[in-house]
């Protein structure tokens, strides 16, 4: 669920739910990457970008809460 369109859809408990479970799938390719059992390399920055834009989505929303 990259799509940032899919994820604006998402209410704050859900994305605070993708966030967390995009940073364990993180520490996971991260750990499969320190013991070389990491197939597709690219997945970590595919990660990193779907956490930034979870990031991104929920900051927005607490700036407009304030404005």
């Amino acid at each position: 669920m990259a799509e940032k369109k899919d994820l604006r859809r998402l209410t704050a408990e859900d994305l605070t739910e993708e966030l967390r479970a995009a940073r364990e799938e993180l520490l996971d390719l991260r750990m499969q990457l320190a013991t070389r059992q990491l197939k597709d390399v690219r997945a970590i920055p595919r990660v990193r970008r779907r956490i930034a834009r979870a990031m991104t989505i929920a900051r927005e929303r607490e700036i407009e809460k304030s404005a």
